[in-house]
């Protein structure tokens, strides 16, 4: 992969593991083994999520913006094609495998586990681009779960992608301005709370486009002092790490996180002093959309493996949880790269067959 941002993929890896470490405690919790969960960075896997939104509205609106002023026109279904590419082999394969486990290895196991809806409706939602909805109606369980922000992803490119196709390249950054502003402001107000209950997060992506193309167009969004840099990287860590920039209210929170995130995503791709070579960190990047995706599956073997052994092997808690947090993590990590490297490789490389601008080189 050549011609990437920099920064980028270890932000990627960063967020995936975020989201894996907040989900294990959770997890463990509910079939009742030990687990920690007592530092705020356990706690922070929604709103890693949330800066894999931004991200992907600044790479992706970004590539959209740079075809149509170089070419004057969006090739929607390369487009598309490329999005199906990268994305739904996974998607397809945890979908399939979540629902087989739930509905079928479970019971075969004789294992108890309440599902409230049919397989057909619950493919139906998955299907039809509303994973999100359908989590939020039925929970149907850790696995199915996951797909949520993905649903999020192709909502708005579905939208998007067609009206910045029709739109006059001048007029992007207007009306994915005033977009982001409005939606923010009805996503907040009680007459649409459906937006909030089913998580239509659509804000993010259309506020990390507006920062792409603010900086097509020459207007200075990321610093060129360094100690301003270091500071909005000092309160990304700090939001993470600590409860300090932690705001209860949805509202608040959502407007500080919209801005520090687009803030840092923007200073950390746009750093020529500061910049991670770190192979290992860059590649963890790479594979991040497995990490994302696999690591529930993951997550529900080792806990039931842990749960057939804690009787036979006698284990401190801090041990177990200790144990539980490593197998999970590194397991995860072990089959994102299988898949990477043997199935998903692929398709990424069908994918750049649908990249029929050359001049385009930067990997979304």
């Amino acid at each position: 992969m050549k011609n990437r941002i920099s920064n980028i993929d270890p932000l990627r890896g960063f967020l995936a593991l975020c989201v894996v470490i907040g989900h294990i405690p959770l997890i463990s919790n509910t079939v009742g083994l030990p687990n920690f969960s007592d530092s705020p960075i356990f706690h922070r896997g929604s709103a890693a999520v949330h800066v894999f939104f931004a991200l992907s509205g600044y790479l992706i609106i970004g590539l959209i913006y740079d075809e149509k002023k170089k070419f004057g026109s969006i090739n929607i279904k390369n487009f598309y094609t490329r999005r199906i590419l990268r994305l739904y082999p996974v998607y397809y394969l945890v979908l399939f495998f979540g629902f087989f486990f739930y509905h079928y290895l479970l019971p075969a196991l004789n294992v108890p586990y309440d599902t409230n809806y049919n397989v057909l409706e619950g493919m139906a939602w998955c299907i039809g681009f509303l994973p999100n909805v359908f989590k939020s109606l039925y929970g149907p369980g850790a696995i199915l779960d996951v797909l949520w922000s993905i649903g999020i992803e192709e909502q708005f490119y579905l939208m998007v992608a067609p009206l910045l196709s029709i739109l006059p390249i001048k007029r992007y950054y207007k009306y994915l301005l005033i977009f982001t502003f409005t939606y923010f402001i009805l996503f907040h107000t009680p007459l649409f709370s459906f937006l909030k209950s089913f998580r239509f997060f659509y804000f993010f992506m259309s506020a990390g486009g507006v920062v792409a193309i603010m900086q097509r167009m020459n207007i200075q969004v990321h610093f060129s002092s360094a100690y301003l840099r270091l500071c909005v990287y000092l309160v990304f860590f700090l939001f993470f790490t600590t409860d300090l920039f932690f705001f209860q209210n949805d509202l608040a929170r959502n407007g500080f996180e919209l801005i520090i995130f687009n803030l840092f995503i923007v200073n950390i791709a746009n750093d020529s002093v500061f910049t991670i070579k770190s192979k290992a960190l860059n590649y963890l990047g790479q594979i991040s959309y497995g990490i994302y995706m696999y690591h529930m599956i993951v997550v529900t073997f080792v806990l039931f493996v842990f749960l057939r052994i804690q009787n036979i092997v006698s284990l401190k808690d801090w041990q177990t949880i200790v144990l539980i947090n490593i197998s999970s993590v590194l397991l995860t990590i072990l089959i994102s790269h299988i898949s990477f490297r043997y199935f998903e490789s692929h398709f990424l490389n069908l994918k750049e067959k649908f990249r029929e601008k050359k001049s385009i080189q930067i990997k979304a």
